[in-house]
């Protein structure tokens, strides 16, 4: 996470998720569906639920 400080400067964050590398973030979240799934938690989509998410997912707010 990029900040600015009083003074103007614009330094990055160390702290949370956001300041970790993509390939971090990814482990995490892999470790995350992984455990959901094997709780049995974890949302299972149906044909007809994904293929309605694949059609708004490519619709602007602003296009409804």
């Amino acid at each position: 996470m990029i900040m600015k400080t009083k003074s103007g400067e614009i330094k990055k964050s160390t702290r949370g998720f956001a300041s970790m590398s993509r390939e971090k973030q990814k482990l995490i979240a892999s470790k995350g569906g992984k455990a959901a799934h094997a709780k049995g938690t974890a949302h299972k989509w149906t044909r007809e639920e994904a293929i309605k998410a694949g059609q708004i997912g490519g619709l602007s707010r602003y296009h409804k």
